[in-house]
């Protein structure tokens, strides 16, 4: 992190002073009301981070839903940065900072706070630096791996687990959006995925090439056979799985699919990876493969070229081979 967060604690702690708990009726409570419109996976992470800062603000004594937001004044918002940027690196300091932005102009709409308070507290400068890039990109040979791992494994694990990784990777992904698929989302025909629990709920069109395509139809064959011995169903593609391979009649979580992708690695004799490591790879290996970036940001559902391009890891193999050229003369005896 660039920012220098010299005197942040003391700004904070003077804020401190002055915001205390007041619970507010939930239909005029502006954290409540910016939490509602947003979409599952952010609502979780945004509550996360009001709650962080609430604390800041007020000596642990209060959380999101009962901070004073109205009375949170443009010092009080600078002591939050400062503190965000002393403690957190830049991507996660930023997309912090977004939330109290939204709980004012909330709080801004509903009354409570007049136009000139409101754009003077939400005035914040972005966190500055330039952070390493997270995550990485898998090897054509580790996604090689894990497919003939699954293919070989003729449980319904194995055919579960094989469809789950070619959308995630095939398909581009996310975690949530994987989990949130319903049967009647697939189109074996030409392959496509209405991506309808998109990140903030835009939906989009996904595709699926052949190979994926081979292994979401295993998949189905097994998850219809096993819903069947349990006379059972569910709307949702994919499924947890109980001991002895049973499919439940409930659709996947999250934590399920984390831990599907672990298990497969371990196995598979793969390095740790994560599904947004997949999603990484997705969008690696098409501009590689010459796709147009505007294309692959669709196919991605990114709002913009930049976050797409964020996702791309080939320049860091060519600065690998780059700084192979240089030879250093140096020999351990």
């Amino acid at each position: 992190m660039t920012d220098d967060p010299t005197d942040a604690t003391a700004l904070t702690t003077a804020a401190e002073l002055f915001l205390t708990p007041s619970p507010t009726p939930h239909d005029q409570n502006p954290a409540a009301v910016y939490l509602a419109r947003l979409a599952p996976g952010s609502r979780r992470s945004m509550r996360q981070a009001l709650n962080l800062i609430a604390g800041l603000l007020s000596g642990g004594r209060a959380t999101a839903l009962t901070l004073p937001w109205s009375s949170v004044r443009y010092q009080h918002a600078q002591a939050v940065r400062a503190r965000l940027a002393a403690d957190y690196a830049v991507a996660s300091g930023n997309k912090m900072l977004a939330a109290p932005r939204g709980v004012l102009r909330e709080s801004w709409r509903l009354g409570q706070i007049s136009a000139e308070d409101f754009h003077r507290a939400a005035d914040l400068g972005s966190v500055k630096g330039s952070p390493l890039p997270r995550g990485r990109a898998l090897a054509a040979g580790e996604l090689r791996a894990l497919f003939t791992h699954c293919s070989a494994d003729k449980s319904v694990a194995g055919a579960r687990d094989a469809a789950l990784l070619a959308t995630l990777y095939a398909g581009g992904l996310r975690r949530s959006e994987a989990v949130a698929l319903d049967l009647e989302d697939y189109s074996d025909e030409d392959g496509a995925l209405a991506v309808r629990a998109g990140k903030g709920n835009k939906g989009r069109v996904a595709y699926l090439s052949a190979g994926a395509q081979a292994a979401v139809r295993r998949w189905l064959r097994a998850r219809a056979d096993g819903l069947t011995a349990r006379g059972s169903d569910s709307p949702a593609l994919f499924l947890p799985l109980a001991k002895g391979g049973k499919v439940m009649p409930r659709r996947m979580t999250d934590q399920g699919v984390m831990k599907a992708l672990r298990t497969r690695a371990l196995k598979a004799g793969v390095a740790r990876f994560s599904s947004h490591d997949l999603r990484r790879s997705f969008i690696s290996d098409l501009l590689d493969a010459g796709a147009d970036i505007s294309a692959v940001q669709r196919l991605a559902g990114h709002a913009s070229v930049s976050t797409t391009a964020r996702y791309d890891r080939r320049g860091e193999v060519v600065k690998r081979k780059a700084a192979g050229l240089l030879h250093v003369a140096f020999e351990d005896s």
